[in-house]
């Protein structure tokens, strides 16, 4: 299987490089291909400019490359964490550059037809904020984006996503234990 993962998150050696790593690793010892983006550390520019809108326009080279990775992926895992409900910039500017129109979907007769239907999908998540707080006041932001406008939107419904949670208050233990639990999720969804 041909995995792209993706990583959005600006410090190195922060929870979330833990988390891609540890996936990175479990996904090639069962033997898959994996194509690995530090949007960050790749300086990857989320901002979309209008020249890039129209079907057909020429695209970046960066992201033409992007859009031919994601074309050729079986499967997709992110990692990223939870600001204010949202992805970090970075990673919401890849989807607009990358996640588009003539690539991953079209527009027929019947409406959206998937270019990619019936790949897989995982996404991991962190914040800082204790879930049951985070539930309380906003519900799950990232589960309905992720799932519902990105993924089931163009045919994925093959989707996992795991939030850890509460980063800042988390032992080394827990941590560990965490990324036990991603091992373990990579198998179940990639084997």
């Amino acid at each position: 299987m041909n995995v792209l993962v993706l990583i959005g998150h600006q410090r190195p050696g922060s929870f979330c490089h833990a988390i891609a790593d540890t996936a990175v690793q479990e996904l090639k010892s069962l033997g898959h291909e994996v194509i690995f983006h530090d949007l960050y550390a790749e300086h990857f520019d989320p901002i979309l400019p209008d020249s890039e809108i129209p079907r057909g326009s020429s695209l970046d080279p960066i992201v033409a490359q992007h859009c031919r990775e994601v074309t050729a992926a079986d499967a997709y895992l992110i990692v990223h964490p939870n600001w204010w409900a949202m992805p970090p910039a970075v990673l919401k500017g890849w989807i607009d550059r990358v996640w588009r129109q003539g690539v991953i979907y079209r527009f027929g007769p019947a409406g959206v037809e998937s270019l990619v239907a019936g790949r897989k999908a995982v996404v991991f998540t962190t914040s800082n904020t204790p879930r049951e707080d985070e539930l309380r006041m906003f519900g799950d932001p990232l589960e309905n984006l992720w799932k519902a406008c990105v993924f089931n939107f163009v045919g994925i419904h093959d989707f996992v996503r795991r939030n850890f949670e509460s980063i800042i208050m988390s032992t080394p233990e827990q941590r560990q234990a965490w990324l036990q639990e991603v091992r373990t999720i990579v198998r179940e969804r990639f084997s």
